[in-house]
């Protein structure tokens, strides 16, 4: 049965408890043995909610309130869900960084965010006292090591009192009530902080629930730490792979494959980078994965490709399905790779964008604008095919950003009933069918003058080309007389002098599609810069600085 949408979002796990105390909630891998066999450790659904009792009551008991804003800078395993079960159920707010976005990019958020407690590890407690984070706002501070000093108290001291029997009263939150901070990886302009309500977390399990009929018992593959929460909450055994989750796309597959094969995982999710590499082991193994029902990655779009490769290790009933969405906002949309696979990819390579299936939101395709909108109107929207800013409204879309009131007048149109339109910043369009197709992000594309050029549809029909690894436009200037350039990062590395039959090959495919003509130049990158969270979001405005430089 599931929780109310208004409910707090560790019911769900204070429900799985009930309903199956005994079952596995996470498990994680805690070394190897002489014989390189791995050795893990787990909270079955019971213990995980008493451990997260405990440690709600703990820190209450240390001064930790409702409503604080918490710091958590802890490794994936066991403590980061029973820490973050424990916020939530004692209403204090967890904040979510990617420690990967770098010193400066997380000094900037949590200045931003004015946290009053700190939750980490011994490194991360080292940086904040080196760095400063935090140093105006912070009330209290937790390590879940070793203290650094006499005066930092440990989570092991402050549950030295705390036996199994503790029992807590879980924080019953209003409507509008702050759950969590998540903030955004920072691919396309500065990491924002998502205000995720308990209404949004509801909502979205719920959603992935309903689309992908996930069902208690199964086993879930978790490769990003906020996804694997998640788990428990559907019902579903989270098994942490042995892997550095910042970095997805160096991997080892072998130790995906060996998670699969130990628990007989029914659900996994990974970022493309990471379903790359994973399925290009495992083709040259010819490796099978039969227990897997479905697959599920996110992030930025997948190549057909990949898609090919890493269904062939699945069986045929099973698919890769890449829901549409982002911080702010997921699931908006949702599709299979059998469609993708089967029909719409051979569009996606003659420039249509790449389609992201049916919403299961409202959603409407507005005019690109790059002001604020301050008023919805039915007249925004614009008919079949026309490319426009793609924008959504239901539950599982957050209210807004934390302490940035620009980013949210930008972001957000209100509606008379009360409610509001999110403008994702993505540009694409719905088809007949009502299918919406993705051509890329609002602030890449690139205008001429005399047109508007779309990222994914340009890049696709180049992408075709098979020693072409991945490409990306970039324009040269301000808007709205950028000189619109191609930058493309080969499969393998070249001498120059094949450079220059590479690009006449390239410029052979130019002239078969009107949409790319207005491409002056083609220039081959050794290694894209990509975002941290997936290692698959271009950073196209770093490409566009070093391209200029390139030009000049």
């Amino acid at each position: 049965m599931d929780c109310d949408l208004t409910e707090n979002i560790a019911a769900h796990l204070i429900q799985r408890a009930c309903q199956q105390p005994y079952a596995a909630a996470v498990i994680f891998p805690e070394g190897r043995d002489r014989f390189g066999h791995v050795s893990y450790t787990h909270l079955t659904y019971q213990q995980l909610d008493q451990e997260s009792t405990r440690i709600a009551c703990a820190l209450t008991k240390y001064g930790v309130q409702p409503g604080d804003r918490t710091v958590l800078m802890v490794k994936p395993g066991l403590e980061f869900f029973s820490l973050t079960f424990a916020l939530f159920k004692l209403g204090a707010i967890p904040v979510l960084i990617d420690p990967g976005m770098g010193v400066k990019n997380i000094k900037r958020c949590l200045d931003e965010v004015e946290p009053q407690i700190f939750i980490g590890i011994d490194k991360a407690h080292l940086a904040r006292l080196m760095l400063g984070w935090g140093k105006k706002s912070l009330r209290l501070n937790i390590t879940t090591g070793l203290s650094l000093r006499s005066s930092l108290p440990t989570l092991r001291k402050l549950l030295r009192n705390m036996s199994d029997e503790t029992s807590f009263s879980c924080h019953q939150p209003q409507p509008d009530e702050t759950a969590a901070i998540l903030f955004t990886s920072g691919s396309t302009g500065p990491p924002k902080g998502a205000i995720y309500t308990h209404i949004n977390f509801n909502a979205q399990i719920r959603a992935l629930k309903k689309l992908y009929s996930i069902q208690p018992g199964e086993i879930d593959l978790c490769t990003f730490p906020l996804f694997a929460l998640f788990a428990p909450a559907l019902g579903m055994t989270a098994v942490i792979p042995d892997m550095d989750a910042t970095r997805p796309a160096q991997v080892n597959p072998q130790r995906i494959f060996e998670a699969i094969d130990n628990f007989g995982v029914t659900n996994m999710f990974g970022s493309p980078a990471l379903l790359r590499r994973v399925a290009e082991q495992g083709v040259r193994l010819g490796k099978t994965l039969p227990t897997l029902k479905r697959v599920i990655s996110a992030g930025a779009p997948v190549p057909a490709s990949v898609l090919e490769q890493f269904s062939s290790m699945l069986d045929e009933d099973s698919q890769i399905f890449t829901p549409y969405g982002a911080t702010e906002s997921l699931p908006v949309c949702s599709i299979g790779s059998q469609t993708l696979l089967g029909e719409t990819r051979y569009l996606s390579d003659q420039g249509k964008g790449i389609c992201v299936g049916q919403p299961i939101i409202d959603l409407n395709i507005i005019a690109i604008d790059d002001d604020p909108i301050t008023q919805w109107s039915d007249t925004l929207a614009l008919g079949n095919g026309q490319i426009g800013e793609i924008c959504v409204r239901g539950p599982q879309v957050t209210t807004g950003y934390f302490n940035r009131s620009h980013s949210n007048a930008l972001s957000k149109i209100p509606v008379e009933d009360g409610t509001f339109f999110h403008r994702m910043g993505d540009v694409g369009y719905r088809d007949g069918q009502g299918r919406i197709w993705f051509c890329g992000r609002k602030d890449h594309r690139v205008v001429t003058g005399a047109e508007t050029l779309f990222t994914i549809p340009c890049e696709a029909v180049f992408n075709t080309h098979e020693k072409v690894f991945r490409t990306a436009l970039v324009g040269i200037g301000t808007k709205p007389h950028q000189r619109p350039v191609l930058c493309v990062e080969l499969q393998q590395p070249v001498g120059k002098e094949q450079h220059q039959r590479i690009r006449d090959e390239l410029r052979q495919i130019q002239k078969n599609f009107p949409h790319t003509k207005a491409i002056e130049e083609i220039l081959f990158h050794p290694r894209f810069p990509v975002d941290i969270r997936h290692n698959a979001k271009i950073f196209r405005e770093k490409l566009a600085v070093w391209a200029a430089k390139e030009l000049s």
